[in-house]
């Protein structure tokens, strides 16, 4: 594609310039890419155009502040850089899915876009799903690190998608993703607000800016007679139904009698999961699913991996489960709900993650000591901090029957 086809005001000695592909990373850059200087929390990339350049970049895109000169190649400084790259983004992955839904949230992110996925699956509707568990397509999953891809990988993989005939796609949409741009000139038919909890105060530092951060999915990047699913139990329902009004946005909120007895008949635990399977159907029901299909696949819906999975029952009858609750609401909904089905002496295992938001601990240990019989201290991801320190952190907050390894 010709450079003026991407950027907007291109200078008129560049714009036959072909370009064969946009990337965000100098090393993993191709020839005749178009490299973007993008500035992000970390990393610099006006510090990697050198790089980019040795690697084969045909074109640089950068900040007008930006010092990098060169004779060699075309250097094209803006004051808008985002803007620059989301059109570029736009133009050179042109193709996309005509059904594209986010979902955000604190948790079930993940257990949302696979009841999705599932129920577009069982009545042999092409679907896909972006998020936590990488790229799924039936049965078929690319993994990936993060929530939410890069803007450009996700705009690439969106085409590709678009390129195997799939029409219907979810992308679990991170406050991580949505504050750094990630999901930005995607063109969504419907944004989900599963729920809002502690987490990631790491990096957001306050409530106020993690909500924020969730909320731009529905400030910015819906658009006039998109649709907000939500469930209007959730104290941000009202900041919802505000921004619906301002924006001309549609919002729909569950109905937990809805499907109550195909519901109860799945093989899901918890009302926490009947509650994330409700907003899959409602956005199911937005994807033209009808509503005999959707009954008629209910019975058939399966846990999604790792949330509140029932993985082995013992000899003595005693259940294993598995859930990676990894904040204080996620963890005391799965505790309340195995005590409320089972009404039976509860054994934890459980840590918390290292570098990250560290005033959920005594919150996780707290919850932990209210509503386990005995606890069992482990390590869950301490990145580079010191485990023991994190252990030693939980346990000043148990009183319970504890085993541990300090």
């Amino acid at each position: 594609m010709l450079l003026k086809k991407l950027i907007k005001n291109c200078p008129k000695s560049f714009i036959n310039l072909k370009i064969n592909g946009l990337s965000l990373n100098s090393k993993s850059l191709k020839k005749g890419h178009l490299f973007f200087a993008l500035k992000g929390k970390k990393f610099n990339g006006e510090k990697f155009i050198q790089e980019a350049i040795l690697n084969g970049a045909k074109a640089i895109v950068c900040s007008s502040n930006c010092k990098f000169k060169s004779k060699k190649i075309a250097i094209i400084k803006t004051k808008k850089l985002k803007s620059a790259l989301i059109l570029a983004c736009k133009n050179y992955y042109n193709k996309k899915p005509k059904n594209i839904i986010a979902v955000t949230g604190t948790n079930g992110k993940t257990s949302v876009a696979g009841f999705y996925n599932q129920l577009l699956t069982l009545n042999k509707i092409p679907v896909a799903s972006i998020g936590t568990l990488g790229i799924m397509r039936g049965k078929t999953i690319n993994k990936s690190h993060l929530t939410s891809p890069d803007i450009i990988s996700l705009h690439k993989e969106l085409q590709k998608l678009k390129e195997k005939n799939i029409d219907n796609v979810i992308i679990e949409a991170s406050s991580h993703g949505l504050q750094q741009g990630r999901l930005d000139g995607i063109n969504f038919k419907a944004g989900i607000f599963t729920n809002f909890t502690q987490d990631h105060l790491d990096y957001h530092k306050s409530m106020k800016n993690y909500l924020n951060a969730k909320l731009i999915l529905f400030n910015k990047l819906l658009t006039k007679k998109n649709y907000i699913i939500s469930d209007k139990n959730n104290k941000e329902f009202k900041k919802l139904k505000k921004i619906a009004i301002k924006r001309k946005l549609e919002i729909i909120s569950i109905k937990k009698k809805s499907y109550s007895k195909e519901i109860n008949e799945s093989n899901l635990v918890g009302e926490f999961q009947t509650k994330n399977l409700l907003m899959a159907i409602l956005a199911a029901k937005l994807s033209k699913i009808k509503d005999r299909d959707i009954s008629s696949a209910l019975n058939q819906i399966q846990p999604i991996n790792g949330r509140l999975s029932l993985i082995k029952t013992l000899p003595n009858n005693a259940k294993v489960f598995i859930d990676y609750a990894h904040t204080p609401d996620a963890l005391e909904n799965s505790l309340k709900t195995l005590r409320n089905y089972y009404k039976k002496n509860i054994t934890l295992v459980f840590g918390c993650g290292g570098e990250r938001d560290k005033t959920k601990r005594p919150l996780m240990a707290k919850i932990a000591n209210k509503y386990s019989n005995k606890i069992i201290i482990t390590d869950d991801n301490p990145r580079s901090e010191n485990p023991s320190k994190i252990r030693k952190q939980i346990y000043k907050y148990l009183k319970k029957k504890i085993s541990h390894n300090i």
